[in-house]
Formats: structure tokens, sequence, C-alpha cells
């Protein structure tokens, strides 16, 4: 009786390899990652990997550089009187002596290296112009010494929680109303779609700013504003799916069994639309984040001295020449995290809408 030998390849075999690259291929590995990295892990554990103070600066250390940024220098002339002609390269006494005295610039003429002499005129003295980076800043700070690391983490937190809570919020009004019109019609569809129209009409910049006006600048008056924004195109997403579910066999059976209306639109209907909202709601995630971003980068969103995203934008837009990193950094992060979101719609859409699928 002829036996059969099986032979167990390792993990890390090639054809497995290629097996699970395969797989993860189906994936959207890449934004998960950027997720999880930039938004998800901050968000969770910011008191524990954060380096700094979020709100907390140290003027000693105001507009540092990122760590890999060198000192940079310039080399001046000291006299008595600035010629209008060479003012780029000339220093007064009184200035250079000063910067000498708090330790910004040295003196380079040959032979006074090590010396401590006063300075006089006809030295060539080195100014430091713009300090180089540390590595307790990896990302620099900002013009009153907060960490910008350490404000991006913390913004992170700032950021998945508005969107959370004004999607949640405005994904339950709207899929109720929606789900109401598409299933009683008549005139409870003509009112609360005029609703929608008008809710999508408004512009939310200039609502933001009247709500600011009134109620002030607030983590609740963000939410208001984005659940007043968003709620309309969850209930016209939610009508029009609706609409295509109440006319199915197995609704008919529901009421002809005797069914509520209450039961058959939480029973039959709002599974069949859940998958939409779901989809609708990951791809608005995003949306939401460079929305409330750009309130902030306003003033109209999350109040000062709070780590938002937008605000820490806003704080270096005046410095964006000099001191680009105090803007850039936190424009990545929403950069990042807006594109990731995005990815991770359209994939959620393609795995959840069976056209997409051709099932």
């Amino acid at each position: 009786m002829a036996s059969e030998i099986i032979v167990k390849k390792p993990w890390y075999s090639p054809p497995r390899i290629l097996r699970g690259l395969s797989e993860a291929n189906r994936y959207p590995v890449l934004p998960m990652l950027v997720l999880l990295v930039v938004l998800v892990i901050p968000a969770v554990f910011a008191p524990l990997i954060a380096p700094h103070e979020p709100m907390v600066g140290d003027l000693k250390q105001r507009l540092l550089p990122p760590v890999w940024v060198g000192e940079q220098t310039t080399e001046k002339t000291v006299v008595e009187l600035i010629t209008a002609s060479n003012r780029a390269n000339e220093m007064r006494l009184s200035d250079a002596e000063i910067q000498v005295r708090i330790g910004k610039a040295k003196i380079i003429t040959s032979g006074a290296e090590n010396s401590d002499r006063p300075v006089v005129p006809g030295d060539q003295i080195e100014i430091v112009t713009q300090r180089g980076g540390k590595a307790t800043y990896l990302l620099g700070t900002d013009k009153v010494g907060r960490d910008i690391l350490t404000r991006i983490i913390y913004g992170s937190r700032i950021s998945i929680i508005v969107a959370a809570i004004a999607i949640v919020i405005a994904g339950t009004i709207g899929t109720t109303l929606g789900i109401t019109a598409g299933y009683f019609r008549g005139w409870v569809d003509a009112v609360i779609m005029r609703l929608v129209d008008i809710s999508l009409s408004i512009p939310i910049i200039l609502m933001a700013l009247v709500l600011v006006a009134a109620l002030g600048a607030s983590f609740e008056t963000i939410v208001i504003v984005l659940v007043i924004f968003l709620w309309a195109q969850y209930a016209r997403q939610a009508r029009g799916e609706t609409l295509t579910v109440r006319v199915q066999d197995y609704v008919s059976r529901a009421k002809v069994s005797g069914a509520s209306d209450r039961r058959i639109m939480l029973r039959h209907i709002f599974p069949n639309v859940f998958n939409s909202i779901v989809v609708l709601a990951t791809l608005q995630v995003g949306f939401v984040i460079i929305l409330e971003s750009t309130l902030s980068f306003l003033g109209a969103g999350i109040p000062r001295p709070q780590p938002a995203w937008g605000l820490m934008v806003a704080d270096g837009r005046e410095l964006i020449i000099t001191h680009w990193w105090v803007s850039l950094f936190p424009g990545v992060a929403i950069m990042l995290v807006v594109m990731s979101m995005n990815l991770m719609g359209d994939w959620l859409r393609d795995r959840l809408d069976p056209k997409q699928r051709q099932v």
C-alpha cells in the first residue's frame, strides 16, 4: 500500500507570500495604515504618545524648525554707520554688541574667535538667522513655542470626534426622514423633500459665520452647523433607496400579514438602505474633516487655543514664507486623512454594492 507524503511549506515560502500579497491587494491596506497612524492611534493614545502638552508653549523655543533643518547663519561687517549701498552686509556697532551679548552672534575676525574682547568696527560677525531643529521638537514649534507634532496628535482627536458626532446625528436624522418620505409619499414626502432642498441651498460658510456671531465659536456650534448641512444628503439617499424597496414583494407580504408601518420600515426597508448609508458616511468623514478645518481656519469653528488642524494652518498663514512648517504639517495630515477616507469609501462602495460586484 503506497503511502502519501505531505510536505508542508513554511509560511515564508514564495508561493505563500505571493498568495498573501494577492489577498492583501483586495483590501485598501495603504489607506487603512495611513488612517491608523495619522488618525486612529493618535486620537486614542494621544496622552501616551504626545511628547509635550498641546496648549503649553515655551517662548524661548518659538518657531524652531523641524529636527532635520540645520542652523542658518550669515556674515556681516560691524560699522559705525550703515551705508545705503551695502545695507545687507553691514550691521551697526550697537546692534552687533546686543547680538553677541545674547548669544545670537559671534566674532569670526581672524584671531578673535576665542577672545572675550568687545566688538569693534571692522569686525566680522556670524549671525544666526534661523536656529536649527531640536530632537525634542521633531516637527518644530509654532509662534508661541508649542510642539507641532503634539498638536497634530491631539488635533486628530478633535477631528475624529467632530466627524463621528456630526455624521451619527446627521445620518440618524436624515435616514429616518428619508425612509419616512419614501415610504409614505404624498404630502409627507413633499414637505420633507422641500426641507431637503432648503438645507442644500444654504451656503454653509455663511450659515457658520452667522451662528458663530449669534452663539459664539465652540465645539457645539460646529457640530450644529455640520448636522444642518449633512442631514439632507442622507435623507435624499435614503428616500431614493426606499422608493425602490417599498414596491418589493416581501414588503407587500408584510403589509398583508398585518405588520405595522414602523415594523416594515425598521425590519424590511432599513436593512436594505443601510449599506448605502454606510458608504455615504464613510465618504463624508473626509469631507467633514476638511469642512471643520476650513471653518476653524476662518475662525468659525473650534476656538483657540484648541489644537484643531484648521487652526494650526491658520496660525501659520502669515509665516508661510519664512516658517513653512507651522502650516505644512497640519495641512499634510488633513490631506492624508481625507485622501485615505475617500479611498476607503470607494472600496466599501465596491464591496457593498451588488451592482459594483456584478452579483
